[in-house]
């Protein structure tokens, strides 16, 4: 909320509105990680609609079945009798099994009887959204992303200053907490961490060592912004499983939007995914409700404020990446490093982010020019461009084509 009590509203929410006021054409499909505000931007459109709208949601802790989606759609043709149609909001879709069949029928049978009714479904759980979206529904939905929360969006709902943001991340539910540490960690810890591991993760993948999983998502916490072999993260977690395990893992956390592992850059596909990853937080909040420290004490530690900016700088683009905008990447031969490689279409950046003023000449910047030639270099923070001054700009500003 912020300070004029004006109900903040993120900028997809106005994309949603023009597309739910255009004639009937897509699914529209809002996607994200928990507690980003994907029910409120839809409660928020469905407001200013001038159509009945029926929301209703699948996240209970008893799984329900494809024909409580049959009932909840019955219901929405009623109201979508008239000239105008309705709108049906399905949250937390996933949750069903076998949901995208059901899905595609009741989407397909009204295209043949030209029934106005306009649907939304929303999703917590982006890679298995996204699955589902593949086996069934190809050519009838449009996915609208919805990622953690930018510095430009807390600070203009919270007033939030950079500190804050790089230590208490991109969470607007836990915002009204920061003034009481513990009680902040322990939101974050139960409310959203442990969730999503036993809801969206656990509940609706096989995993074969669930605490394996979880120690994973520790150790990408701990180690965000560094660089780890399979091998190297398998002898810190002291467990019998193999790097194909290890990766699967990193991958289901990343599709609930909590942790990845960056790829090197290397200018081949394949190449790049059989390297070291890069461990990634895409919510800095997920780094500092488990590291024991509070604002102040993080601050006065330099070098885990040091990474902890670096994975501020590597959330945002991040949560790019993950809504489709680039992809991500690191770089390293021998000593020479770029934190951040980002291909936007045919665009290349290398990214550097110092926490402090540093020497003009930068080797691993330098190093990668030469291999690669890429269109932009750029330094964040230190001498560089300022954190806030990167974090309040979307990755489009920093990372688009440059005219000639």
């Amino acid at each position: 909320m912020s300070k004029n009590e004006i109900p903040f509203r993120r900028p997809q929410s106005e994309i949603l509105a023009a597309r739910l006021n255009e004639p009937r054409r897509f699914i529209q499909v809002v996607a994200g990680p928990r507690q980003v505000g994907k029910t409120t931007l839809v409660r928020q459109v469905a407001d200013d609609l001038d159509v009945p709208v029926r929301y209703v949601s699948a996240d209970e802790p008893t799984l329900r079945g494809a024909e409580w989606i049959g009932q909840q759609w019955d219901i929405a043709r009623m109201e979508a009798r008239n000239e105008a149609g309705a709108v049906l909001a399905l949250d937390e879709i996933q949750k069903i099994p076998a949901w995208s069949e059901a899905v595609k029928r009741f989407w397909d049978e009204d295209t043949q009887t030209k029934c106005p009714l306009k649907v939304v479904l929303l999703g917590s759980a982006p890679l298995l959204i996204a699955r589902g979206l593949s086996e069934s529904l190809a050519g009838r939905f449009e996915i609208l992303p919805l990622p953690h929360w930018s510095f430009a969006e807390m600070r203009a709902a919270f007033g939030w200053t950079l500190e804050e943001y790089i230590f208490y991340g991109g969470y607007p539910g836990a915002a009204p907490l920061i003034h009481e540490p513990e009680r902040w960690s322990r939101y974050i810890a139960d409310s959203l961490i442990e969730t999503t591991v036993s809801r969206d993760v656990l509940l609706l993948s096989r995993v074969d060592k669930p605490a394996l999983l979880r120690r994973v998502f520790d150790l990408a916490c701990r180690y965000s912004g560094q660089i780890l072999s399979y091998n190297k993260m398998l002898g810190q977690l002291q467990d019998a499983g193999n790097t194909v395990t290890l990766a699967h893992y990193l991958e289901l956390l990343a599709g609930a939007g909590m942790v990845c592992g960056l790829p090197k850059y290397a200018g081949d596909v394949a190449r790049s995914r059989s390297s070291s990853p890069k461990l990634q937080v895409f919510n800095t909040a997920l780094m500092t409700a488990l590291c024991g420290y509070t604002l102040e004490q993080a601050r006065a530690d330099g070098e885990f404020w040091g990474r902890l900016t670096e994975s501020a700088v590597g959330a945002h683009l991040a949560n790019a990446a993950q809504s489709g905008e680039c992809s991500l990447f690191y770089w390293r031969e021998s000593n020479r490093e770029v934190d951040f490689v980002v291909q936007a279409g045919r665009q290349l950046t290398a990214i550097e982010v110092k926490s402090s003023r540093s020497p003009q000449v930068h080797a691993g910047s330098a190093a990668f020019a030469k291999a690669f030639k890429p269109q932009r270099s750029l330094l964040v923070g230190g001498d560089g461009i300022a954190v806030d001054e990167f974090l309040a700009q979307p990755v489009s500003h920093w990372c688009r084509e440059i005219s000639i």
